[in-house]
């Protein structure tokens, strides 16, 4: 049996928008989801969220200033491997709101783009759709 494994999502917000890029996984393919990835053994949830943006956008986040928003439970059923995963949701904003992603793992994402908010793209990742329906907001807490 699978054991589940702890995720990291990071909302990047700049102003009213958060950042999206649209997966390329066989866990939500072509769906809009934020940065984020694995945590690995050792790491604060603060560096593997700061380490995923980078690796993933090339951005660099304002670390001391990342605060924990929402920790969601997420059970995929669907083949070809179900997963559970525990995901750990952050807010950080860029370190320098001049520096635009970059589609640093184009195997993974077909690009990073800024969405505001109340205008997300369609279809959302199924585990950050459910936290909209369920009326979470990211900014909500600033």
């Amino acid at each position: 049996m699978e054991t589940p494994r702890v995720g990291v999502g990071v909302f990047v917000v700049k102003e009213r928008s958060v950042l999206l890029g649209r997966r390329r996984s066989s866990i939500g393919n072509s769906t809009f989801a934020l940065p984020g990835g694995h945590l690995e053994f050792g790491e604060s949830f603060e560096e593997c969220g700061a380490r995923e943006v980078k690796e993933e956008t090339g951005l660099e986040l304002e670390k001391e200033k990342m605060e924990l928003l929402t920790v969601t439970n997420n059970v995929f059923r669907d083949p070809p491997e179900p997963r559970h995963y525990v995901v750990v949701f952050l807010r950080s904003a860029v370190a320098d709101p001049n520096q635009s992603p970059e589609n640093t793992e184009p195997e993974k994402c077909d690009g990073w783009d800024w969405y505001r908010w109340d205008d997300l793209p369609s279809p959302l990742f199924p585990p950050l759709q459910e936290m909209v329906n369920n009326g979470f907001d990211p900014f909500s807490s600033e």
